[in-house]
């Protein structure tokens, strides 16, 4: 995978095709690719044969590190392998808590035991799949009882898994400013060389004291500062994410245009 990239939504999905020579993957949500009617996988299957696709997955919940859903996991890997989908990536929270799902991505201990945890079922999911695991740094705002510092607790489980990392950099920042942080050391402190690809989306600022990751709003300007930062590092792929308040297509492909510059260091 190489290049720019756009997360697939329902709202523009009929058009899509018209940026074939420009977009260079699109990213699908499984939970709902998974249980698609017959116009809608056709349609979606049209859309498979004109761009690279990579899914991004919602439930799998790997801090729940007992409960495995084998289920979903079956279902998931029927859809990867139909429509020979290499990458998948999930986020570094918790969905679920003794296999009931909570539709929320909630956060983690940052702890050595939470790490066993999750390395465990990392290569469990690998194994399963039959494709490596991109976990994503999540947004959180409430820190649980820790012992370890974010970049620590999620290089380690990089480094101990061999799992990629789907860096979301507008998550950076707003757990920097929620958490008092400093965005730009946390992002020195990742390796750069275990990054498959970036993340930007918008977020919102509720209060002084805490901004929301929405993916409802346009980037800001300083989510993109952070984007430059890292491609400085590295030309990683990057997406854009916008999930709610989502603006007509050749709208939000202006969006992606500033996406493009800053990837390709314009």
């Amino acid at each position: 995978m190489k290049g720019c990239g756009l997360g697939l939504r329902d709202t523009f999905a009929d058009e899509i095709v018209k940026y074939a020579d420009v977009i260079d993957f699109l990213e699908v949500v499984p939970e709902n690719a998974m249980h698609m009617n017959r116009i809608e996988a056709k349609r979606f299957e049209s859309i498979r044969e004109r761009f690279e696709m990579v899914a991004h997955g919602l439930s799998l919940s790997l801090g729940d590190t007992i409960h495995l859903n084998e289920a979903h996991l079956a279902r998931l890997k029927d859809f990867l392998d139909r429509y020979e989908i290499a990458l998948y990536s999930e986020h570094l929270s918790f969905t679920s808590l003794d296999g009931v799902q909570s539709y929320e991505l909630l956060p983690l201990p940052m702890t050595s035991e939470m790490v066993d945890g999750i390395v465990a079922k990392i290569d469990y999911v690998q194994e399963f799949l039959q494709r490596p695991l991109v976990i994503e740094n999540p947004t959180y705002y409430t820190v649980l009882e820790s012992t370890m510092e974010e970049a620590e607790f999620t290089v380690e489980i990089l480094r101990r898994s061999g799992a990629k990392l789907l860096l979301d950099v507008n998550n950076v920042y707003v757990n920097a400013h929620n958490h008092r942080f400093n965005a730009e050391d946390f992002l020195d402190r990742l390796p750069i060389s275990e990054v498959a690809y970036c993340h930007v989306a918008g977020h919102l600022e509720y209060r002084d004291d805490l901004f929301i990751d929405t993916h409802g709003t346009p980037v800001k300007t300083e989510v993109w500062d952070l984007l430059r930062q890292v491609m400085a590092r590295k030309r990683v792929p990057v997406m854009l994410e916008r999930d709610h308040n989502i603006p007509p297509l050749d709208a939000l492909m202006k969006e992606f245009a500033t996406m493009k510059e800053i990837h390709d260091g314009v």
